[in-house]
C-alpha cells in the first residue's frame, strides 16, 4: 500500500511539473548505434516550436574555451586553448557566444543537449570554489577539452556548472539541459542537473529523450517487457483457425505519441530489436531509421497559450559517426537528404567557419529531366 502511494505521489508530481513546463518546449530525442565491426554512430533529432536560426560551426585547435563564475562573485575567469578541433551546433538566435548543444570533437567525442524542463537545477557557486563553468559555455568546454566518456567521469564533477538569467538574451525560454555525452568506444553517460547537485548515469538504454529524469525513463521502459518482435501468428477461436492480420502484432501497446515518455520507450526498443549493423555506414541507415518514428512533422504536437498556437516540429537531424569522424545533416525541408561532412578533413584544415543549418547545400534530386531525355 506504501509503494502504490509513494508511486501515485510520484506520478502526480512530474504531471504537475510538465504541466508547467515552458511553452515553446523542445522534444529532442538522442540514439547511440553501435556497428559489429565496432563503429560507433550518435544520432539525434532536434526538435523546437521556435526557428532557432541553427548555425554550424568548425572549431579549430586551440579555439579558445571561456570558463568563468557567476559575475556577481567576481571570480576571475579563464581562457584555455582547445586541446581538440570539434564541430558544434549552436542557436543562431542567442546573442553573445555561441552555446553547443550538439557536435562531435577529432577524437570522437560526441554531446548532444535535450531539454529537461521541471527538473533542471545547476550548481552555486561560491567564492570558495576554483572550478566552475556556465551552462552556456559547457558545450564547448567539452568537446574542445575532453577525449573519452572516462575522462568526463572523472574531471567534470570537479566542476560547478551554473546558469545566469542574465546570459540567454534571445533564447524563448532558459536552457533547462540534461547531456548524453558519447565517445568512440561506445561508452557513453547521461549528465544531469538536479537539486542542485550534478548526476551522471551510465547511459545503459542508449536513448535519450526529455523530462522526467533519465532513471525516471529507465523504470518506465519497464511497463513495456511484453513487446516482442514476433508475434502470435494464429490462434484457434471454437472450431476456427484465427491468423494474423500482419506482421508487426508484438509491438501492439508500443507508445506512438510525442511525449518524452513514449518517444524514450519507442526509441529504446526500435533500437533493442533492430538487426545490428555490420559497419558505421549501416549504423548510420539504423540510427536515421530509429530516428525517423520520432520525427515530428509541423502541426501535430501544438501548445496553446491563450490564442497563441505552437507546434514543435524536427528542425533537423544529425548523425555522427564517431569512429570515422564523419557527421550527415538534414533539415526539416530536406529530411530525407542529408549533407555529409568528412570532418576528418574539417579539422586538418584548421579553420574556423560557421554555415546556417537551413542553407547547407541539400542534393537536388528530382530526376524529371533525366527521365525525359
Amino acid at each position: 500500500m506504501k509503494q502504490t502511494m509513494i508511486t501515485k505521489i510520484i506520478a502526480a508530481s512530474v504531471l504537475v511539473t510538465l504541466a508547467f513546463s515552458p511553452l515553446l518546449s523542445s522534444a529532442c530525442t538522442a540514439v547511440n548505434i553501435v556497428a559489429k565491426d565496432g563503429s560507433v554512430v550518435a544520432g539525434r533529432t532536434m526538435e523546437w516550436a521556435f526557428d532557432m536560426k541553427w548555425q554550424l560551426t568548425a572549431n579549430p585547435k586551440g579555439t579558445a574555451i571561456s570558463l568563468s563564475a557567476p559575475p556577481s562573485l567576481q571570480l576571475p575567469a579563464t581562457s584555455l586553448p582547445s586541446k581538440y578541433a570539434f564541430v558544434a551546433i549552436a542557436p543562431g538566435v542567442l546573442a553573445g557566444p555561441p552555446a553547443y548543444l550538439e557536435g562531435q570533437n577529432e577524437a570522437g567525442l560526441a554531446i548532444s543537449g535535450n531539454f529537461l524542463p521541471g527538473f533542471t537545477e545547476y550548481q552555486t557557486v561560491t567564492p570558495q570554489d576554483k572550478n566552475y563553468v556556465s551552462i552556456m559555455n559547457l558545450g564547448g568546454f567539452i568537446l574542445g577539452m575532453f577525449g573519452s566518456v572516462k575522462e568526463l567521469r572523472n574531471e567534470l564533477p570537479k566542476y560547478k556548472v551554473w546558469f545566469d538569467p542574465n546570459e540567454v538574451k534571445g533564447l524563448p525560454t532558459p536552457p533547462w539541459l540534461h547531456l548524453v555525452l558519447t565517445d568512440r568506444d561506445g561508452d557513453s553517460i547521461i549528465v544531469e542537473f538536479i537539486k542542485g547537485q550534478m548526476i551522471i548515469h551510465n547511459n545503459i538504454a542508449g536513448v535519450l529523450t526529455n523530462a522526467p529524469t533519465y532513471d525516471w525513463h529507465l523504470n518506465n521502459v519497464r511497463n513495456y517487457l511484453s513487446l516482442t518482435t514476433t508475434a502470435t501468428a494464429a490462434v484457434t477461436v471454437g472450431n476456427t483457425n484465427v491468423t494474423e492480420l500482419g506482421q508487426g502484432g508484438g509491438l501492439l501497446g508500443l507508445p506512438a505519441d510525442y511525449t518524452p515518455p513514449s518517444r524514450f520507450v519507442r526509441a529504446t526498443y526500435l533500437k533493442q530489436f533492430t538487426y545490428q549493423p555490420s559497419h558505421g555506414v549501416d549504423a548510420m541507415q539504423a540510427a536515421a531509421h530509429v530516428l525517423n518514428n520520432v520525427d515530428i512533422p509541423v502541426g501535430v504536437a501544438r501548445s496553446t497559450d491563450g490564442k497563441q498556437v505552437v507546434s514543435d516540429y524536427t528542425q533537423w537531424v544529425n548523425l555522427k559517426d564517431l569512429k570515422n569522424n564523419r557527421m550527415k545533416i538534414a533539415n526539416y525541408a530536406n529530411r530525407t537528404n542529408f549533407i555529409e561532412i568528412d570532418l576528418n578533413e574539417v579539422f586538418k584544415s584548421g579553420k574556423t567557419k560557421t554555415w546556417q543549418v537551413d542553407q547547407l547545400p541539400y542534393p537536388k534530386n528530382d530526376l524529371t529531366v533525366e527521365l525525359l531525355k
